[in-house]
């Protein structure tokens, strides 16, 4: 059994513009491995799944993946 619950981690606040890592962060989203191709497999995946509440948390993911990856810098 397990609980899901949606909410951010973390808390976000952005207080200036740092052009440098959104260069890095927009170039994370495209590409075999980047972000748009695993929410497409996640959401590609809920088609499949049998359980109706793994299904929503697929399609939860698959939803929010993009906004949510850490970069790596």
């Amino acid at each position: 059994m397990f609980s899901y619950i949606k909410k951010l981690q973390y808390p976000i606040n952005i207080k200036k513009c740092d052009p440098k890592a959104a260069n890095i962060i927009i170039s994370q989203y495209g590409g075999p491995d980047g972000e748009l191709g695993a929410s497409l497999r996640y959401l590609s995946q809920r088609y499949s799944m049998p359980i109706p509440e793994l299904k929503g948390l697929l399609t939860d993911i698959g939803r929010e993946a993009p906004k949510m990856r850490h970069f790596r810098g």
